[in-house]
């Protein structure tokens, strides 16, 4: 009676099916590789649209008046707000959302509770309404 030699058939029969595991999956990589296109083809639709990237939107930076000057005072360049406009006559409405603060000019002397100022970086339409909210209303911002 041989003792080794029933490992040798058993690493044999695992060497064995490892070849046939590798030949098998070698069939099917090349299978879904040749497949691939003629699949989508076979079935009459047309290959999915690439859609190009979207235009960049040009910043400007608009300098802004915000009612509170101990806010505008926790503020850093790169910190993203929301703008809020408070009438008096209606509900506070965001006007700008997400953002980007560019500067905080260290505060005016002898403007009392006039605000202080802080320059964001947005969208000229955002621009064009952050200009014409503070014209007619307090202007506030929160941290995003």
């Amino acid at each position: 009676m041989r003792v080794g030699r029933a490992r040798g058939r058993l690493g044999r029969a695992v060497r064995r099916k490892r070849r046939v595991a590798s030949a098998g999956l070698a069939v099917v990589a090349a299978a879904l590789a040749v497949g691939g296109t003629d699949a989508q083809a076979s079935r009459g639709t047309a290959p999915p649209e690439v859609k190009p990237a979207p235009a960049a939107v040009r910043l400007v930076s608009a300098p802004v008046r915000i009612a509170d000057a101990a806010t505008v005072r926790l503020l850093r360049p790169g910190d993203r707000v929301d703008v809020v406009a408070a009438e008096r006559a209606g509900p506070p409405r965001v006007v700008a959302s997400g953002a980007r603060v560019a500067e905080v000019p260290a505060p005016e002397k002898g403007l009392g509770d006039g605000g202080a100022l802080v320059v964001l970086s947005v969208p000229r339409d955002t621009a064009r309404a952050l200009v014409g909210a503070g014209a007619v209303a307090r202007l506030a911002v929160t941290l995003c």
